[in-house]
Order: C-alpha cells, then sequence, then structure tokens
C-alpha cells in the first residue's frame, strides 16, 4: 500500500490547503478530520458567544461541519481558510437567530447607505484594545449580537471589510457604518457599566 502524506509530513506543519488538497483527491476522511480537530473549539466558541446556548451551540458546530465538508470543493482560496470556515459560522449563527426570531432587529440602526451625514461619532480603534478583556467580553455580551457579530469579525477574526460584507452579503459601505455604530454602542455600554476608559 502506497504511504499516505501524512506519514512523511507532520500534521502541525500541513496547511490547510494543503490538508483540503489531500483530501479532495484522496477522498481520505482522515484529512477532514485533521480540519476539524483544528477548527472545532473555535467555531464552537463562536457558536456560543452568539447563541448563548451549549446545546444550541454543539448542534451548530455539527452543522456548520457537515455544510464545510459538503462545500469543501468549493473554497476558492481567494480568501483564508480560516476567513472561510468563520463566515459560514456567522452565516448560520445568523441565519439561526433570524429564524428563531431571538432578536426582533438583529442589526441595530439600519444604514441609509445614500445618507450624506450620519449623527454617530467615530470611536478609534485604540479605545476598544484599551478595554481590559474580561470587561470587554461584559461589553460585548450586553451589545446586540448584530453589532457583537461584525466586532468580532473585524477585530477577533481579522477579516477585512471585504470579506465581513460577503459574509453578511451587504455592500462594503454599510458594513463600515456597522461597525462605526457598534463601536459607538459598545463604547456607551462600557462607560454606562464601568465609567471612562480612560480612567480605569
Amino acid at each position: 500500500m502506497d504511504s499516505s502524506p501524512l506519514e512523511t509530513k507532520s500534521f502541525k506543519t500541513m496547511s490547510d490547503t494543503e490538508v483540503i488538497q489531500l483530501h479532495l483527491s484522496s477522498h481520505n476522511t482522515v484529512y477532514f478530520s485533521l480540519l476539524y480537530k483544528r477548527y472545532a473549539n473555535k467555531i464552537y466558541g463562536k457558536c456560543i458567544s452568539l447563541l448563548k446556548d451549549e446545546a444550541l451551540a454543539q448542534d451548530a458546530t455539527q452543522e456548520i461541519f457537515t455544510k464545510i465538508y459538503l462545500n469543501l470543493s468549493k473554497f476558492s482560496e481567494r480568501s483564508k481558510f480560516s476567513t472561510w470556515v468563520y463566515s459560514i459560522t456567522y452565516n448560520f449563527c445568523i441565519d439561526f437567530l433570524r429564524r428563531k426570531k431571538k432578536e426582533k432587529k438583529l442589526f441595530s440602526g439600519e444604514v441609509d447607505e445614500n445618507k450624506a451625514e450620519d449623527i454617530v461619532e467615530e470611536v478609534p480603534d485604540t479605545e476598544l484594545l484599551e478595554m481590559e478583556v474580561s470587561r470587554l467580553k461584559v461589553i460585548l455580551e450586553k451589545i446586540p449580537v448584530g453589532d457583537k457579530a461584525v466586532l468580532l469579525m473585524k477585530y477577533q477574526d481579522d477579516m477585512s471589510i471585504k470579506e465581513i460584507a460577503e459574509t453578511l452579503d451587504k455592500s462594503e459601505s454599510a458594513i463600515k457604518m456597522k461597525i462605526k455604530r457598534a463601536k459607538a454602542k459598545a463604547k456607551q455600554v462600557y462607560y454606562q457599566a464601568f465609567g471612562n476608559i480612560q480612567e480605569n
């Protein structure tokens, strides 16, 4: 029997792209299992942060991996695999919340893209980054899940505006405004809970 590529190269040194190519060419489930091991906990963490229920998050994680498995051949490598995975994750959770109507309006303040002026004050990225991690987690639980999602995509997953726009099927200008509004909401909630950021 021919030796598997996994026997000659360490699991840890294989890139996601290499694993995907091997899976698609060989249809050997061991390669997809490797992707599962790399991303299962990360996906579960995002699911539970958005769905706020362990059982739902576990079910969602399994369904998301089913979607990834069935659509792996469509991964175009135009973005990082992790970005593609997180796009599927966010879309699944957001669609789930919409279906269950757990929030009447998922995204606070729908944006009129043709509006020339906006009254929302721009919050510098540094203000978010200066928040203590423990406090930031509290803030993220208090803002609408749509606002939380765009902030996680931008600052935790390091997704570009274009990637976020594609994930949520919105224009880039709409995403920029959503992020602006989400940062303003986070700052407002932080101030109400802990006082001025600079004083802490």
